[in-house]
């Protein structure tokens, strides 16, 4: 069972925070470091002091972390052009010396369009196969060949399909709980599929689906990485617990229902119910990310056991 963090700093966190975050997780011999792309706080936080870039933070970190993995749940397919976005996950990837992973969303969140001016159309999951046809397409074009797309949305002509990724193939992640379409493009595209923020019996119910779809395109179920992303609030005793879930705004009891809360005992427990139905991945969303002393404690008192 691999443990990434996965953070969100739209809530609030400069690039600084990230990364000693992100060195923080790396020394902890966590798999990944993943954040959210996202240019608006939700919710009662202050989101201070404003947005950071997702592909830019990743680009810093890429040369200032040695191992860990580094990516995005998800990238907006909002937000950037499919070839922009195939040159700037190639780059991050060569800097990086072959540690990026793609997770591409259609994007959802109208209002941070409305604040920064980025158009927010109504169709938006056939632009997001458009975009994952273009994006792997790009990356799969032999060096001297050139790639066309000519789409209801997006047209390339005459492209060089460069630059290329370090790695030979990118990891390309797809998500959600939509239970036909993107089971399908989860099917034809992924190489993961993450399920967020969702119970062991809706994991469950969707991951058959993403496989039985799978089977459809001629492909194993079995190919795919099944993961799930779930809030952390873990500690030694019930008053770290509380004093944690107070410093995110949460109730103790919400969170043992909803995520991975309570003691390392406890977390080591739920975390055995998602590996039944076959998760070998679990994104950790940690929310206060000053407190290093927490990824300390999974590290020492949870992974350790998983591994």
């Amino acid at each position: 069972m691999d443990l990434r963090i996965f953070t969100e700093p739209q809530q609030g966190a400069t690039y600084d925070t990230l990364l000693t975050v992100a060195k923080a997780a790396e020394d902890l011999g966590f798999d990944a470091f993943f954040r959210s792309d996202h240019y608006l706080r939700m919710g009662s936080a202050d989101g201070l002091p404003g947005p950071t870039d997702a592909w830019i933070t990743l680009a810093g970190l890429a040369r200032e972390t040695r191992r860990i993995r580094l990516g995005t749940l998800m990238t907006a397919g909002t937000f950037r052009l499919p070839g922009v976005l195939a040159i700037q996950v190639a780059q991050v990837d060569q800097m990086s010396g072959g540690r990026v992973e793609l997770g591409l969303g259609a994007g959802w969140f109208e209002e941070e369009h409305k604040a920064y001016g980025i158009p927010f159309p109504k169709e938006k999951f056939a632009r997001l196969e458009e975009q994952l046809e273009i994006v792997t397409g790009l990356w799969a074009t032999e060096i001297g060949q050139t790639f066309d797309f000519d789409g209801k949305h997006y047209r390339l002509t005459d492209s060089p399909a460069l630059p290329k990724p370090a790695q030979a193939k990118v990891p390309v992640l797809i998500g959600g709980h939509g239970a036909t379409r993107t089971p399908r493009l989860a099917a034809r595209y992924a190489d993961e599929f993450n399920i967020p923020f969702a119970s062991v019996e809706d994991s469950e119910r969707q991951f058959g689906r993403v496989r039985a779809a799978a089977e459809e395109a001629g492909r194993k179920g079995g190919d795919l990485v099944y993961s799930s992303a779930l809030v952390a609030c873990v500690g030694k005793d019930d008053a770290e617990v509380a004093r944690r879930a107070a410093a995110i705004g949460r109730e103790v009891d919400e969170l043992k229902a909803n995520g991975l809360a309570g003691s390392p005992a406890e977390v080591v427990d739920k975390i055995g119910r998602y590996e039944a139905i076959g998760a070998s991945r679990i994104y950790l969303q940690c929310l206060d990310l000053a407190d290093l002393d927490h990824l300390e404690l999974i590290s020492s008192q949870v992974q350790s056991q998983l591994s």
